[in-house]
């Protein structure tokens, strides 16, 4: 091929191959010499399998548990830690896991004989899943399970309290068995650590308004004699303090990552004073927000050495000496470890990928400093040349600011891209959801599907973003729709600036809060005509109605510390909101929406359209596509399919772009 325009490109990565590879493996942990974890399945309803690899498996990893099994809650609206196992000397392993389809906790033995069915160990959910379960934690030695329990009661109250699950079944059908291990305290939990000695336990507690990442309580509490937690007191953190996670050592330290000096870092903390010491004081994060419960950036191995993640917008996998806070990181081409660590002796496993590798199960030796893939192997499912090559960038943002991205250029190995001087690419920047959270540096189809057709992307990880300190996520507190649409808007005005890419030709696109921020800078009066179209996808549009009772309890305060409390700044919340502006938008769009999105309801689409309609006129061209069986964000092979394809045909139809295998979209007015 001589000079193909940009977004011509053939490109043997579509929409079906991207479905195909979407989602990761997440929940991974040890038992006994054994690794489970949970690995998607977009192809069988976008369930999660539980997956098991024996040590004497030739490194075959087993989906457990047939469709329609779902190994996924929805506590916290994100879910939590899924699943517990406890390894036994006779009858394999026993597992216990949350079934997203009923809510409930059920006990599996995979090798008993003739394959018995999972067992419920929790009574029935009720109506709408009213109670739900996470961070399951094994306690054999008692015959019990520890999880957070998530309680939806009438009128909408929610409450979490730890609680005991007996393993012999009685609770199914007579609750009573439950029992609560603390009082109903603070509105968030995580399920209690038993010291090594059983003697005492530690979980993290936070209440509206905050969110964890801002600040967090260290609760202590001694184990009685009746098996429930007495004495809780607080050990450490508070309103501006975030505590990430909390460990006990095998010795019994006590471990917790917090980020009082203004990053996250680990720390050990006495248990009787509070008293603590940072372990690695490093301007780096050992831990990100704590969007689901039971994530695990640390753990500690017997010989008190500690498997960390860490760095300043991105994490590695590290091993940190606590007694000299030595560092060394394990060798390999991963640039992210997932939140997500076992530790079988002196071997840390984790979830791992790089910018040219997807996630992989990758397990770190120790004694000889070698890392080696134990499953999820990674395959090339194409000719690694039509992956983009990220390029980490730093653009200066207004007042002097740092804005930190990753650019994708346009890559194909046949296609001649044309002149600068007769055409630059296309563009689409990226806002990431959270917006408290950042995104990670690896392999991604999605982008690739967009580069090897010619069209670049720049993903933002703009202020507000975790990995690079408190004080950059605080850039956005009150001021989410103002730094984050600035942050993208100077990414995109630095690629046109510099020629990289055609100021004719930009896009903006994301989903939940990245949807949030795609919409508000179409609407923005700082970025009007800076974008030609956007994709908009589950997306918060009506600040006012998306308090309380308008999304669901976790985030049901986040806006007091993104926009400020709504009694005190009500007009932020009308004046930032994109259907306060809908008569601003001169540029296509494309919205996507679940109907089952409880995070984001279909409400929060249907006030813009109707903004929009409201407006009279010829009125912009836009499609409305929606997705029954689908909530906050698309799981299944066929919604993921239609989603893609309708985004590249929004970008062929505005830039002008015409191709023959181009994916068909009605735009309406």
């Amino acid at each position: 091929m001589a000079h193909d325009r940009y977004g011509t490109w053939p490109s043997p990565i579509d929409a079906a191959l991207v479905a195909a590879h979407d989602g990761k493996p997440e929940y991974l942990g040890a038992v006994g010499e054994e690794l489970w974890w949970t690995a998607p399945r977009p192809a069988e309803g976008g369930r999660r399998a539980l997956v098991r690899l024996r040590p004497d498996g030739g490194g075959v990893a087993e989906t457990v548990l047939p469709a329609p099994w779902n190994a996924r809650n929805a506590v916290i609206g994100y879910g939590g830690h899924p699943w517990a196992g406890i390894a036994r000397p006779e009858g394999g392993p026993l597992i216990a896991f949350t079934d997203h389809g009923d809510q409930r906790v059920h006990a599996l033995e995979p090798d008993a004989p003739g394959g018995a069915a999972p067992r419920p160990l929790t009574p029935p959910a009720g109506p709408g899943g009213q109670l739900r379960w996470c961070d399951l934690r094994p306690h054999p030695e008692r015959g019990e399970l520890w999880a957070v329990l998530e309680e939806h009661r009438e009128g909408g109250t929610v409450r979490r309290v730890p609680v005991a699950i007996p393993l012999d079944g009685s609770a199914a059908t007579a609750p009573a068995a439950l029992r609560e291990l603390t009082p109903e305290g603070p509105r968030f939990v995580t399920c209690p650590r038993l010291s090594p000695d059983g003697r005492r336990a530690v979980w993290l507690a936070w209440d509206h308004p905050r969110m964890p990442w801002e600040g967090t309580e260290l609760k202590i509490a001694d184990l009685g004699p009746d098996g429930r937690l007495t004495g809780v007191r607080t050990l450490a953190g508070g309103p501006e303090e975030a505590i990430a996670q909390a460990e006990w050592a095998p010795d019994g330290t006590l471990l917790a990552t917090t980020d009082r000096t203004g990053w996250w870092n680990p720390h050990r903390v006495d248990p009787d004073t509070g008293e603590a010491v940072n372990l690695c004081p490093r301007e780096e994060e050992f831990a990100e927000g704590l969007w689901r419960i039971g994530w695990r950036w640390s753990a500690p191995l017997e010989s008190g050495l500690i498997a960390v993640l860490h760095g300043t917008g991105g994490m590695r996998l590290g091993v940190l000496d606590p007694a000299t806070g030595e560092l060394a990181d394990a060798p390999g081409p991963y640039g992210e470890w997932a939140p997500s660590l076992a530790v079988q002796g002196s071997r840390i496993t984790g979830i791992a990928a790089g910018p040219h590798t997807g996630w992989q199960i990758v397990q770190l030796d120790t004694t000889t400093g070698h890392t080696r893939v134990l499953a999820e192997h990674h395959r090339d499912p194409v000719d690694p040349a039509y992956y983009p090559r990220p390029r980490t960038r730093t653009v200066t943002g207004p007042d002097g600011r740092e804005v930190h991205a990753t650019v994708y250029p346009p890559a194909h190995p046949l296609a001649t891209a044309p002149a600068p001087e007769d055409e630059r690419p296309p563009y689409v920047i990226w806002a990431h959801g959270g917006p408290t959270s950042r995104a990670p540096v690896v392999l991604d189809l999605e982008i690739a599907y967009f580069t090897s057709r010619g069209i670049g992307v720049a993903e933002v990880n703009y202020g507000g973003s975790t990995g690079f300190g408190r004080a950059y996520r605080e850039r956005l507190r009150e001021q989410w729709g103002v730094v984050d649409v600035a942050d993208c808007a100077a990414v995109a005005r630095a690629l046109a600036d510099e020629g990289t890419a055609d100021p004719d030709r930009l896009a903006i696109r994301g989903g939940s809060a990245g949807g949030w921020t795609a919409a508000a800078s179409l609407t923005g009066a700082d970025t009007a005509g800076l974008y030609r179209c956007g994709t908009i996808s589950y997306p918060i549009l009506d600040l006012a109605s998306w308090t309380g009772p308008g999304t669901h309890d976790f985030e049901s305060r986040y806006l007091d510390s993104l926009v400020g409390p709504p009694a005190e700044v009500p007009e932020r919340y009308r004046d930032r909101s994109p259907v306060t502006h809908a008569d601003r938008i001169t540029a296509p769009f494309l919205l996507l929406q679940g109907l089952d999105d409880t995070i984001c309801p279909p409400e929060q689409a249907d006030r813009l359209l109707a903004a929009l309609a409201e407006g009279g006129g010829p009125g912009v061209p836009h499609a409305y596509l929606t997705f029954p069986g689908e909530g906050h964000g698309f799981r299944r092979a066929e919604t993921i399919v239609t989603a893609v394809e309708s985004e590249l045909a929004l970008y062929l139809t505005v830039f002008g772009v015409e191709r023959p295998d181009a994916p068909a979209l009605e735009l309406r007015r």
